[in-house]
Formats: C-alpha cells, structure tokens, sequence
C-alpha cells in the first residue's frame, strides 16, 4: 500500500488511512477482535452489507455540497472500487456498495485527492452535517447557512469529543422558518434568524426519529453565530458523559433528555462551560468560496415536446435570490443513479453552470446559478441523461431507503415497493406530479432511514405471521405526519399493518379518500380532522391475513420467497468489553494526549487524557461484570467498588481526579498534568490487574 501513501499531502489524513490500512491487517491475522475491528472501521466510513464478505461505503459530504471534480473523483472511485452505482442517502451523503474491505484505504485515498473524506460518516460519531439544500439562494432564508456548516463539519472532524459517544450524533442547518433542515428531527438543530441586525439560530436539542421518535426542545429562540460551535461542544460533551453505552436502543440523546429533563441538561451544560476551549468561536464567512458561475454565450435550442418543457419548469425549477438566476431540481428515483450519467451532469455544471451540485434531504440533486436563458439548454442536456422526469419535491416524489436490497437491518423491501407506488400515482393519479402536499417515505425496517414516521403518507417494513405460522412481509401504514416550519411538526401516527402487495391498494384508498373528502384543506389538516380511526377502519379490510395468496409470499422486487433475515445493525457499532484490550486503549489514548500536547492542541490532549481514565476504570468493572452504562456511572461505581473499599487509593477518588477536566481551563499547565494523573490511572489499575490475577 505504499504507493498511495506519498501521493496524500495532508499528513493527518494520511496518517488516518495508514492506521486503516494497520488495523485491517491486524484483524486479518486475528490481531484485533472482530467487534473491536467494528467499531473501528465504522468510524471510517466502513459499513457491512447484508451480504457477506463486501461493504458499503459512505462518503461524507457536508451539507450535500459536491462540487463537479469532485463526483468526477466520486464516478472514478465507484468504477475502480465499486460497481458504478451511487446512492444518495437522507442525509446527503452519497453511498458505494460492494467494495472488497482490503481495497478501502486506496479507496478513501482517491477520494481525499479532491478533499472528499470518509471520516466519521458511520458509527458513535458527530455524522454529516445536513442542510437546506437550498441554503445561499433561498428567497426566504435571512443569510446562507452554508459556511455555519462547514464551520462545524470542519471543528468536530477528529475531535476527541465525538469519536467514541454511546451513539451516533446529527446535526442540522435550515436556511429559513420553512425549516427544511428538518431542525426537530435531530440531535441539534439550527434555524437561521437575524435579531437587530445580528446573525444568530433558533436552537433545537435532542430530536429523533426510530421506533421512538421524539419532537425536539427548543433550547434557544436566538444564539449569536459565534456561540453554535461552543454550545455544540458543551452538547457534545454531556452527552458523552451522561448517555447510554450500554443500550443501543436507548443510547441516543432524545433518551438522555427523556430522563433527566431539559432543566437537568442545561444544569449539566452549564457545568460543562469551564472545559469548553472557546466562550465564542467567530466564524469568518469572508473564508467562505465564492460562487463563480461560467461565462458563455447562450446556445440556441430547439423544444420538440413544449408541453412536457412547460410542465417540467412548474415542478422543477426553485427560485433564486440571485437575480437572473433559477436552481433545477433533478428527480433521482430512489437516490440511485449512475457514474456515467453523474461524469457528464458534472461536465454540464461546469461549463453552464457553477460547478457545483446540492444533494437534498429527499434524494435528489439541485442545480443552483442557472441562468435563466439557459434553462432550456438544461432541459435538452438533461434530458438526454434521463434526469427530465417532472415533479421534483412532488407527491411523486418518494424517497426510501436501500432496504433489504443491502442493509443488514432491512426487514422488508422498500425500494421495490417504492417503485410500484410511484408507477401507481403515474397511471392513476397522474395530477400528485404537480402536488407539494403529500409527502410519501418508506422505510426497510423501524430504524426510519427513509423517514416514514415523519411524512404525510408512511410505510415501515415489517413482516406478518399467519394461523398457519406462514411469514409474508409487511407494512405498517403511517399516516399524519408533517412539518409545519420554524421547528414545529407532527410525527406520523401508526394506523394499520397489512401484508406489503396490498400496499398500493392502501395508497388507492388514502388518496381517494382525501379527494373525496379533503374538501381542500392540507393532507395533514384532514388528517387531523379525521383522526386515526377514521382511517383505521376504512384499511382494517387490508390487514386481514387469513386470504393471503401465494403472491403475498413474495415480497416486491424479489421472485423468491419471502424469508425474514435481519442481521447486526452497525449504525453504531459496538465497543468491546474485554479488559486486555481496554487497557490497550488506554495507553493508546494516552499517546494521543501526548501527541496533541506537542502540537499545542491543549482540550484535545485533555479529552484524551479523560478517555483515558474512564477506560481503564471500565476495564476492572467489566472484569468484575458490572454495568457501564455511561461514563457518569463509571466513575461513581468504580469510587465506590474500588476506592471506597480501599483496594486503590486515589486522594479524594477517583472522580476527583478524572472530573478535573470540567474545573479547569484548556491550559497548557493543566493538560500537562493531567496527563501525567492519567498515566498514574493507568498504572495503578493495570497493575492491580495483574495482582488481581496472579493470586486468583
């Protein structure tokens, strides 16, 4: 693998995919445990596939902005590592599948040659960082959100504080009080707002979908920009302390608020704001790229289809701010699409446009500083690469996540049924093509990656038991969801659960009934209006499993049978709880205190060193079989088991000294010593250890 490594001129990231490349080894000669190897490579990126022996990758990309090179890098990685299909998640980071796990380190090193990385876009990370995908042209939004976010991608990429959290952490930017950042949805979430002049966010705290969703809290109504970064730290810190570990189910933020309130939080935030390194982060939007959109002369072009053109430019083309200047919104069914057609829409935009591309929340591509005259340029190019389709962020438009087709958690198709849904709207109800209002998301299993339980019209993947212990696969029908701006919204309620081929009769009957009976009014207002029997009753009929037929057995998209298989979810990995290896990531955390020391980067070095002593502490509990739950309840459980009962003596406990970190400034005074006590941590524990076992 040396022939890459000289080629990456950034050392830290060449110094990431080396440890990559070190670790794969590693687990190959049976060096490093399997679930430690998980946690591990998830962090980079790396993520197991339902089927076996390959991964899938996902690349992260802050905010969905992608410039032309770069998916030029993106096609020519999925060509050489890969099979030349691009997927677009919710999340708007773009996924590789079946790649071979030893190839990954070369692969990840293409991709940072045009300054794409794979660095924490799975596992117990702070993930990509999302956004309006209108953000910097919005005709509503008070100021372009964008370099907000890259500020922030770029402040959390490696920082201590997020890499080893009991679960995964999302944040969000919305461009205006539309709210299409989707702020009450995540972990954090930031709405534009300018007060007096000033530039600031509304703040949204611990939000979530899954099986559990939960409507965020508002945690401010106005916060100066130059506080977000300081604040998310803070955020960031609390939860890493106080959040599950131990439970992936209940290891997420919306959990921690459940139990200890939103009061409670901010006491523990406010607690936090000494070992914060920075009481303000200024963002300088001056550092920020500036557009550049092509020179050219306008081409004449000829329309053949006038009105499928016209119908196109109602439901695809999104104002601009910029004078002159419209965005295109390009339908991608499903979020999949091809490198050939990906090479020549980054040569469009290039030459036309500028250079750049958005991916959005609902799987699809914006194009942003299209001039006007040249729409019907883009129409024709478009159209040539079958990206002409009408009804962008339409009825028509359903998203859903890649199901079972790759995902080890996938309890029924979503794709398959996805497709049947919008062939259904296009023959029968040919008039959603031009309708905002019903939002359809469909969703493998509970997880919601494709975010049912948030849409007007949902469907999770489940699966259906007969009298005669038959397993068809299933949905569960969700209805009622919505988002009704400036951090406000409904979640979806569950109404029936019906075997998956009578899903498009239930879509007949929803629809129907809504244009029979809407009498005008929004989807989610008749909804509401009609309440969630109303609608029980009239599907009860579609729920009935004792008339299944053969067909009901096979799922969409598939020929075969129907077979139930769920694998291990790695959507945040696992950390390994054998004590040898513990301690082995102690002093490796101790290594990195001392590295980020030498490099003047005094809170890194002390987060560290924290992790470090927390670790070792786990490890004497974990051979005793207590629970870890959380890091507070480490450090209380180990003062009482161990330093209460005189077996290791620290002045004051244990948690006296690994809590200095929130008593003190990030000094370099401070960092140093530090240090040095969680060397002494490690040493007494480690050899306690070794007593412990020589005499048992």
């Amino acid at each position: 693998m040396q022939s890459f490594r000289t080629e990456i001129e950034n050392p830290v990231v060449e110094k990431d995919i080396i440890e990559l490349e070190k670790k794969i080894r590693q687990f190959k000669d049976g060096e490093v445990d399997e679930e430690k190897f998980r946690s591990l490579r998830l962090a980079r990126g790396v993520y197991g596939q339902r089927q076996q022996g390959v991964q899938m990758i996902r690349i992260k990309l802050p905010y969905g902005k992608v410039s032309s090179n770069q998916l030029l890098r993106i096609s020519d990685v999925s060509d050489e590592y890969s099979r030349g299909r691009l997927h677009i998640t919710t999340r708007q980071d773009i996924q590789i599948h079946y790649v071979d796990l030893e190839r990954t380190p070369e692969l990840w090193a293409q991709l940072e040659r045009d300054e794409v990385t794979i660095r924490e876009a799975c596992g117990n990370t702070v993930r990509n960082v999302t956004a309006s995908e209108s953000a910097g042209i919005d005709v509503d939004e008070p100021f372009d959100v964008s370099p907000y976010a890259q500020a922030v991608f770029e402040y959390f990429l490696r920082n201590p504080i997020g890499q080893e959290m009991g679960r995964k952490f999302k944040v969000s930017f919305s461009a205006s009080d539309a709210d299409t950042g989707l702020s009450y949805m995540h972990d954090l979430g930031f709405i534009a707002k300018e007060k007096n002049g000033e530039r600031g966010f509304k703040v949204m705290l611990a939000g979530g979908l899954g099986s559990q969703p939960r409507h965020a809290d508002e945690l401010y109504s106005f916060l100066p920009t130059d506080k977000i970064i300081p604040l998310m730290e803070g955020v960031i810190r609390v939860f890493d302390r106080y959040g599950e570990r131990k439970s992936r189910a209940k290891a997420r933020m919306k959990f921690l608020l459940k139990d200890i309130g939103l009061d409670g939080f901010k006491k523990l935030l406010e607690e936090e704001q000494l070992a914060v390194p920075h009481q303000t982060y200024p963002i300088n939007i001056a550092d920020y790229p500036e557009v550049k959109v092509a020179e050219v002369e306008t081409p004449e072009v000829s329309i053949e289809d006038q009105e499928a053109f016209e119908q196109w430019k109602s439901t695809n083309l999104v104002p601009q701010k910029q004078e002159g200047y419209v965005a295109i919104g390009i339908k991608i069914l499903l979020g999949d699409f091809y490198t050939d057609k990906a090479r020549e829409l980054a040569k469009l935009v290039q030459d036309y446009a500028a250079g750049e591309i958005r991916l959005s929340l609902r799987q699809n591509i914006l194009i942003p500083y299209v001039k006007e005259e040249l729409v019907p340029l883009f129409y024709q190019e478009l159209k040539k690469l079958g990206f002409a389709e009408a009804g962008y962020n339409k009825a028509l438009d359903i998203t859903a996540c890649p199901g079972t087709d790759t995902c080890n958690l996938g309890i029924a198709s979503s794709t398959g049924i996805a497709d049947e849904l919008e062939r259904v709207i296009k023959a029968e109800y040919p008039h959603y093509i031009n309708n905002p209002d019903v939002v359809i998301k469909i969703s493998g299993c509970m997880n919601a990656c494709g975010q049912h339980n948030m849409a007007h019209i949902g469907f999770q993947g489940m699966s259906v038991r007969t009298k005669d212990k038959l397993v068809a696969p299933a949905l569960q029908v969700l209805l009622g969801g919505g988002n009704y701006g400036d951090g406000k919204a409904r979640f979806a309620d569950k109404v029936a659960k019906i075997p998956s081929k009578r899903g498009p009769q239930a879509l007949r009957l929803i629809l129907d009934d809504f244009e029979a009976n809407g009498n005008g009014s929004s989807f989610t207002d008749y909804y509401e209006e009609k309440g969630q029997h109303y609608f029980y009753d009239f599907l009860k009929p579609l729920t009935d499993v004792d008339n299944l037929t053969q067909e009901d057995f096979i799922d969409w998209g598939n020929e075969e049978k129907y077979k139930k298989e769920i694998g291990i979810g790695e959507c945040a990995g696992v950390i390994v709880d054998l004590v040898a290896t513990l301690f082995l990531e102690s002093q490796e955390k101790i290594e990195n205190a001392e590295e980020a020391i030498n490099e003047g980067k005094w809170a890194a070095s002390i987060y560290y060193s924290y992790q470090s002593m927390v670790n070792s502490a786990k490890a004497l509990l974990t051979a005793e079989k207590v629970k870890t739950n959380t890091h507070a309840s480490i450090i209380k459980d180990f003062d009482k088991l161990y330093v209460e009962e005189g077996k290791i003596t620290f002045e004051g406990g244990f948690g006296e000294v690994a809590l200095q970190l929130n008593k003190n400034e990030p000094s370099e005074a401070f960092a140093k010593s530090y240090l040095e006590d969680a060397k002494t941590v490690l040493q007494r524990l480690e050899t306690f250890r070794k007593m412990e076992l020589e005499y048992a």
